[in-house]
């Protein structure tokens, strides 16, 4: 309800700074602004841990799990410099939200090749801008979370394409305090979000034969952190 809120607000706004590429910069400044003032007002603190300090400007394939809609709210929160989201193109159909899939965001059909390619096709375009791409390699929220979905294997062939780094992130507990629809036995509410920024992986060399390794690196990665966060949970409640 307060991103709802604010959002509304702030639309148009968004609206007029859609309307024209070269003011996108300043859209994604107003979507910063957005989400930590949601943060804020939801009493959501964020403990970041980072493993490796990140440079400026680099252009990466962003590749975080994906437990709940606070990860997209999140992302915003973590990184300053404007990047671009893939999402999957239902989300142009959602009231007010859709108008960044229209043209400053990619939307992506899975199920059409020749739209998926463009849309692959546009991310490169971003990253040689400069400009971070961020893909959720579950593909949708994991209602089993914080056990993983599968990966698939679109960012990854992305940033081997492209030759630029993949930063895997973990979100460790986003889906106890913002439950997606399906995921029982939590209530949401206010608390401390605790994300994991990896060291990146760079991929210059690599080609498409390294591509499954890839997957299966950045998968252990976040999986092995997650399960170590559970295991210190478990370990935790005992001893208290």
């Amino acid at each position: 309800m307060v991103f709802c809120a604010i959002f509304i607000l702030l639309y148009p706004l968004f609206f007029i700074l859609l309307s024209n590429e070269d003011w996108y910069g300043h859209a994604f400044k107003f979507k910063r602004l957005t989400s930590r003032i949601t943060i804020a007002l939801t009493g959501i603190k964020v403990k970041v841990e980072k493993q490796f300090d990140l440079p400026d400007k680099v252009p990466m394939v962003i590749c975080p799990n994906h437990q709940s809609p606070l990860d997209i709210i999140l992302i915003y929160c973590l990184f300053p410099h404007y990047f671009v989201f893939m999402g999957k193109h239902q989300l142009r159909k959602v009231p007010l939200f859709g108008i960044f899939f229209k043209d400053m965001d990619i939307a992506v059909d899975r199920g059409n090749r020749m739209a998926a390619h463009r849309a692959l096709l546009r991310a490169s375009e971003d990253l040689g801008k400069d400009r971070s791409v961020v893909m959720f390699p579950e593909g949708t929220v994991s209602q089993k979370a914080p056990t993983l979905r599968p990966f698939k294997n679109g960012p990854f062939k992305l940033a081997i394409e492209t030759q630029v780094p993949i930063l895997p992130i973990t979100f460790i507990n986003n889906h106890k305090l913002f439950p997606y629809k399906g995921q029982r036995g939590y209530n949401g509410g206010p608390g401390l979000a605790q994300v994991i920024i990896h060291e990146p992986v760079d991929t210059k060399g690599m080609t498409e034969e390294n591509m499954v390794p890839l997957r299966k690196q950045v998968f252990t990665t976040i999986n092995d952190t997650l399960h170590e966060y559970k295991t210190k949970h478990v370990n935790s409640y005992h001893t208290q």
